[in-house]
């Protein structure tokens, strides 16, 4: 990448506080904002989008909270998931500071794998300048297990109907999307697990699209308001959160900060680091590449269908990725976590195959999968990938990569590393065209899940995520399938897991 940022005085956790502490008053004192950084930019490139590939997690976390901090009237985020972790409640934390300055901040996240016993985000809704709503809520927050299941018999595709979007728009000027759910391994900073990840950061003529799609969520009947949920008298947290006090809300609050701001939480080179934020991230914004995109978007509810045991129907995502494959002329270079093709896909790209395109698909290997369900899902088709003359690779649990990345842990005393798992969801086509958002190769993606993404044309950038993407492919990080065979290097017991995975009939559902 272009001007790729380098992190070499960082520690990892340092990056991961730098982003949520209080900003110190050096940084404070310099006169630099969205605005004055984004405007003039935008003017030079009428009708265009400034993108930038957000590689790294370091990278990611940091300008995150660098927009966070400079936000002036309004943050809108939403995401699948939203941990109660170190990243969930610092996030937390940096919206709540962003309240206390008058933005108007509005979260939605998906109820799926909330944790409904985050007493900080349900307290943050009592803030005045703070709003949070959950998306289709019938699994985790306000709902018992007797609602739960009923909900799931009658409405099998309701149930399994997820919002799977990740954007954080500040100011409806600037705007990040792409792989990353608000948890700590999606950041480099898991324990057991980290995400080869991917997000672009867009300023410009996408930035409206984005924004109204927020909007089209918030608005939508599946988009519940947290006091809604809360007033739900069988709810198991009804006697906890229905009786905040005002001095208990303060409470939260006042613990939040403290926690941000508790020099125990980071390493001493933080303070120093942090005076070097604006001269990390406003070289990001302005070293974008200039060009034409289009922000895709599936609608609330994806396809909507009248049948609830029906599971397919497509949706908007679908339809402009396959539009997007079947432009392809010479190759296409993909990858995704999981890799499950439904028969309209594989009408895709055997369609592909015999125009004579080359395929070359990177997805995560059984040691490295983190989702055994679709791992086995794949495991059933890579046979008939493999005979199609798709290539395949298979990222590994110990890529060289990941070792750029936790290599400077000071948590890792012991040598012990984190698995490394892909979650990147790319496509690039004919060394021109790049798709980057959070759409899975998988029926779930293809019919069930709301996706997002970004479509861009030009030649540099696909050129530049292309090598990105065979990096990961390379020797050291991923198996060549066809050459060096599947490698099942994990345990007996997940071995185990997957061959029963393999007899359901659940690939509807991965």
């Amino acid at each position: 990448m272009k001007k790729l940022i380098k992190y070499n005085k960082l520690l990892i956790q340092s990056l991961l506080l730098a982003l949520f502490i209080f900003v110190s008053p050096s940084l404070a004192e310099q006169n630099i904002t969205i605005e004055n950084i984004v405007t003039p930019l935008v003017e030079k490139h009428p009708d265009k989008t400034g993108l930038y590939v957000l590689e790294k997690g370091g990278e990611a976390l940091l300008t995150r909270g660098w927009l966070a901090d400079r936000a002036t009237k309004t943050i809108d985020v939403q995401y699948f998931i939203w941990g109660n972790d170190n990243i969930g409640k610092l996030a937390a934390e940096t919206l709540l500071r962003a309240a206390e300055r008058g933005v108007h901040v509005r979260v939605l996240v998906d109820d799926f794998l909330m944790d409904a016993e985050s007493d900080e985000i349900f307290a943050m809704d009592y803030h005045p300048n703070i709003e949070i709503r959950l998306y289709n809520p019938v699994h985790s927050v306000g709902v018992n297990f007797f609602e739960r299941l009923t909900k799931m018999v009658i409405d099998f595709r309701g149930s399994n109907q997820r919002m799977h979007n990740k954007m954080f728009v500040v100011d409806n000027t600037i705007a990040i999307t792409g792989g990353r759910n608000m948890e700590n391994q999606y950041f480099d900073f898991g324990h057991a697990y980290n995400y080869r990840d991917r997000d672009v950061l867009l300023v410009g003529d996408v930035i409206t699209q984005l924004s109204d799609t927020f909007e089209e969520f918030w608005n939508d009947d599946l988009a519940k308001p947290v006091e809604q949920l809360l007033s739900n008298p069988f709810s198991k947290h009804d006697d906890k959160l229905e009786l905040y006090t005002q001095q208990q809300v303060n409470s939260i609050y006042k613990n939040l900060h403290a926690y941000a701001q508790d020099e125990s939480n980071y390493l001493p080179e933080v303070r120093k680091s942090m005076d070097g934020i604006n001269s990390e991230v406003v070289p990001i914004i302005e070293s974008a590449y200039w060009l034409d995109a289009t922000f895709i978007s599936d609608r609330p509810g994806k396809n909507n269908t009248w049948f609830n045991y029906y599971l397919g129907g497509g949706g908007d995502s679908t339809t402009a990725l396959a539009q997007l494959l079947n432009s392809a002329k010479d190759n296409v270079v993909i990858q995704s976590p999981y890799l499950i093709l439904s028969s309209d896909a594989w009408d895709l790209f055997e369609a592909a195959l015999a125009r004579g395109v080359s395929i070359k698909i990177c997805t995560n290997s059984l040691a490295a999968s983190d989702n055994l369900p679709a791992f086995s899902g794949y495991s059933a088709q890579i046979d008939e990938l493999l005979d199609a003359g798709i290539e395949v690779y298979e990222y590994r649990h110990d890529a060289k990569k990941r070792y750029d990345l936790v290599k400077q842990y000071s948590q890792y005393k012991d040598g012990k590393l984190p698995i490394f798992s892909l979650h990147a969801k790319t496509m690039v086509v004919d060394d021109s065209i790049v798709f980057i958002g959070t759409f899975n190769l998988d029926p779930r993606s293809e019919n069930l899940n709301t996706e997002v993404g970004v479509i861009a044309k030009h030649d540099e950038l696909a050129r530049a995520v292309k090598r990105e993407i065979e990096i990961d492919m390379s020797e050291g990080n991923s198996w060549n399938v066809k050459k060096d065979g599947r490698n099942n290097d994990t345990s007996a017991m997940k071995r185990g897991k997957l061959f029963f995975l393999k007899l359901l009939p659940i690939d509807p559902i991965l």
